[in-house]
């Protein structure tokens, strides 16, 4: 292993670390709110509704509502509409990753 003391290298790879730094806090700020984990939990591997994740989830409608919102505001769920009705997927390999990773780690089935 070579570690080099060029000090643009390195000015380069903080500055690349910081970048991917702020991209991953972003996604473990979400994931750090149980609510928002389940979300992001029951969207792995497929797509719902706001009525669906309303029934799987013990939340009223305008706080499922307002955790959808963070959850897009951050990139981390997209979404689609048909009609009157808006579906609600994950968005990005890397929430789709850490999800499949914890559900690996907490979740049996």
């Amino acid at each position: 292993m070579t570690v080099s003391t060029d000090s643009q290298e390195c000015e380069l790879n903080v500055t690349e670390l910081r970048d991917n730094a702020k991209e991953a806090t972003v996604l473990l700020k979400a994931l750090a709110n149980e609510n928002r984990l389940m979300i992001l939990c029951y969207l792995e591997g497929r797509e719902l509704s706001v009525s669906q994740l309303n029934q799987c989830l013990d939340l009223s409608q305008s706080a499922l509502s307002q955790h959808l919102a963070i959850l897009r505001c951050d990139n981390l769920v997209r979404t689609r509409r048909e009609s009157q009705t808006i579906y609600y997927s994950l968005n990005g390999d890397q929430a789709r990753a850490v999800i499949q990773t914890l559900r690996s780690l907490y979740c049996t089935h």
